[in-house]
């Protein structure tokens, strides 16, 4: 019996902020894989070991978590006034399906670096040393974002100084600009797309909560911790392990979703589940993070716990950290009451892996608030770069 062979795909394998995936330019696809559809979808979920019923990803470059289920496409933007097109795919873990609704803020800033690693970038516009600007088109979303980028001797800088809570070792600095990201590209066209900054908002077979629901950065559900049983100082174990507090999450967000006009049928959540998120707010505690380090209520002004994927994240998801900025700088939200109200233009939140810091830009104009920019600091480097190996009939 004859079996196919393998094929051999250019990929380099980046961590981005809390979450790592596997990189392609474009023009290195298979020719049938350069175009959206099956053949893409079907590719993505081979390389990355989905679907799994065992959700380890034994037989795929996943590690079984939303954060290192990624893939990822890099190409010469096709707009004005930008360098390239990022387009992210967050691949399902047990189920055959890539989400392609929403933006990847963490492997925003391995975007930037992979774009002039890749020669994507003109080479007279990278510095022997100093900062490169790399102005991304986030495909999915439809939005600007800037990112920063060191470099030494013509290179991209990866070790550093700067310390992430939620990743081991330190990094070089890179500061993302994620530009004018209230409404991505979903319907409705407003930062709020209720029309309101606080909800009651009824879940079938679980209750009425308050709720903030906003769409910036990614679409975003906020409720209180206290709300629902919770502190805010949660780590992934105290919910990851509990399938009904799982399925209660999950219920908040399938009405928060339709609430927000993101879908039309409580059906349609089951392939949409990169959007909207999910998350919980409190005001500051102490606690201990996962690592062990000690945070204390003074050293933050809110605690924020988010689920992505179904599942409590081990850190903060870099889109979901912009929601948080700007719902943070509205005065009103769920979010900006439980770190004390008042205006502000940055935030610095716990999450499990310890504190973040984030800025916005808010203001209100004719009735409407907008956010003009959202600003944080991430680090990325490259793991292992080469080719990508998959069975010729996996796709």
């Amino acid at each position: 019996m004859a079996h196919p062979s393998q094929i051999r795909i250019p990929a380099t394998y980046i961590r981005g902020g809390t979450s790592k995936g596997v990189f392609f330019r474009l023009q290195d696809l298979p020719e049938r894989c350069q175009q959206p559809g099956p053949a893409r979808d079907a590719l993505f979920m081979r390389v990355i070991g989905s679907p799994d019923p065992y959700s380890a990803h034994i037989d795929g470059m996943g590690g079984a978590t939303s954060s290192t289920s990624k893939c990822v496409i890099l190409s010469q933007s096709s707009q004005p006034d930008h360098d390239v097109d990022y387009l992210y795919g967050q691949v399902a873990i047990d189920k055959a399906f890539v989400d392609w609704s929403g933006n990847c803020g963490n492997l925003s800033t391995a975007a930037g670096a992979f774009a002039i690693h890749a020669g994507l970038i003109d080479p007279a516009r990278v510095p022997d040393n100093g900062v490169c600007v790399v102005r991304i088109w986030q495909a999915n979303i439809q939005k600007t974002i800037i990112a920063h980028v060191p470099v030494t001797n013509g290179q991209v800088q990866e070790t550093g100084d700067f310390e992430l809570d939620g990743v081991t070792f330190p990094a070089a600095e890179i500061v993302l600009e994620f530009m004018d990201p209230s409404d991505d590209g979903d319907e409705g066209g407003s930062m709020f797309p209720t029309g309101k900054l606080v909800d009651d908002l009824e879940v079938p077979g679980v209750g009425t909560f308050k709720a903030t629901m906003i769409s910036a950065g990614i679409p975003t559900i906020f409720v209180n911790a206290a709300d629902i049983g919770y502190s805010g100082t949660e780590l992934r174990e105290a919910i990851n392990t509990d399938p009904a507090a799982l399925a209660r999450f999950e219920a908040i967000r399938v009405a928060g979703a339709l609430r927000m006009g993101l879908i039309k049928t409580p059906a349609e959540a089951a392939t949409r589940q990169h959007t909207p998120k999910i998350a919980f707010v409190a005001p500051p505690a102490d606690y201990t993070a996962a690592s062990g380090k000690q945070i204390k209520a003074g050293d933050i002004d809110v605690l924020v716990r988010a689920l992505s994927m179904g599942k409590l994240h081990h850190a903060m998801m870099g889109t979901a950290a912009v929601a948080i900025a700007t719902a943070a700088a509205v005065p009103g939200t769920l979010v900006n009451l439980a770190a004390g109200g008042g205006e502000r233009n940055t935030v610095r939140f716990g999450h499990p892996s310890g504190t973040l810091r984030v800025g916005a830009e808010a203001k209100l104009v004719d009735g409407q608030w907008l956010v003009t920019k959202a600003i944080m600091s991430r680090s990325a480097r490259i793991l292992m770069e080469g080719w990508v190996r998959v069975p010729s009939d996996a796709f």
